[in-house]
């Protein structure tokens, strides 16, 4: 075995690697490649089983099935490129994904419907809208106009006295529509001023660490 293939199976499945035994379905597929593609990018090795063991693909099928994941139940298409690795008469195929600058991708689920994924250690989670207009944000060409009403001061002084705040919570404690507290949320994100956070199954919302309120508040007063 190569000592690059070795390495990456000792790695384990993670934020950017992911283990397919085998590809029946290329819309499962398909929200893997949406998942790296919407969060840091990755490599699906297709043919090791879950506990790293090799299996080796089955045929050439592998990579037809890789492609239609990829431009036909992806949206927008996804850019891949792969590399076979031979092992004691076995095949890997190895499945790389960049970071996209198209974000967000949506992949085609069982009923017909787009979804978009992002990627959380080993796993493939649904994205909020919040995620999804954040997305969309940083694409834009003229950036962002801030309106610094009292919604945004309301939630940059319930930050300074707790550490995070669901999008839900927002909206009631600042009693403001939820679609408001998604537009100010996912500026503040673009901004740099509030950062995701993803513990177990929730997404909630907490000032990034690069953010000083103070040389800020001095800079939106100039």
């Amino acid at each position: 075995m190569s000592f690059y293939l070795s390495k990456l199976l000792l790695e384990g499945e993670h934020q950017r690697q992911d283990f397919k035994y085998c590809i029946r379905d290329s819309k499962k597929i398909a929200k893997s490649l949406v998942a790296f593609a919407n969060t840091d990018g990755g490599r699906l090795l297709i043919g090791v089983k879950d506990n790293g063991n090799i299996a080796g693909v089955r045929s050439e099928e592998e990579y037809y099935m890789v492609e239609s994941a990829a431009t036909i139940y992806s949206k927008p298409e996804i850019n891949f490129t792969t590399q076979q690795h031979f092992i004691e008469g076995k095949t890997v195929l190895e499945v790389k994904i960049d970071p996209s600058t198209n974000k967000p991708h949506y992949a085609k689920n069982d009923d017909g419907k787009w979804m978009a994924y992002y990627r959380k250690d080993d796993e493939n989670k649904l994205a909020n809208r919040i995620m999804i207009e954040v997305w969309k944000k940083e694409k834009r060409k003229n950036g962002i106009f801030l309106n610094y009403s009292n919604s945004e001061q309301f939630l940059l002084d319930y930050l300074d006295k707790n550490e995070t705040i669901s999008h839900s919570a927002f909206t009631r404690k600042a009693q403001i529509s939820y679609r408001e507290a998604e537009r100010i949320i996912s500026d503040f994100i673009v901004l740099g001023i509030l950062e995701i956070r993803t513990p177990e199954k929730k997404i909630i919302y907490a000032i990034s660490e690069n953010f000083d309120r103070d040389e800020w508040n001095i800079e939106k007063i100039r």
